[in-house]
């Protein structure tokens, strides 16, 4: 029975549902908030909040995330791949699929 306990999943599923007894304790526990609308609004010293600035886009950012993760993966399986003649081909194949998403990746317009 204590082996039981000391697997991983039912160790896990002990201490989430302690955590959600201890959660759901503390909501109990809470007192009840009264609705306001200044309780939604951030705390700026008793003056009111400054406008948001404009939020740039990051689809840029986003692209750049995906052109290195795409290089760093095909980094990962060529360096893995079996030395071998057969595979040079598979290799090749393999980087002309990463030089096409890497074009498609780079020539996006604004």
């Amino acid at each position: 029975m204590s082996d039981l306990l000391l697997s991983p999943p039912v160790a896990a599923a002990i201490f989430l549902a302690l955590a959600c007894g201890l959660y759901q304790l503390g909501g109990v526990l809470a007192p009840k908030a009264k609705p306001s609308k200044d309780k939604q609004l951030p705390y700026t010293g008793g003056e009111l909040p400054l406008p948001l600035p404009y939020q740039q886009s990051y689809h840029a950012f986003f692209r750049l995330a995906l052109f290195f993760s795409i290089l760093h993966v095909a980094a990962l399986v060529l360096s893995t791949l079996p030395a071998g003649r057969g595979v040079v081909r598979t290799a090749m194949l393999y980087l002309g699929g990463i030089a096409v998403s890497v074009f498609a990746l780079t020539d996006a317009e604004e």
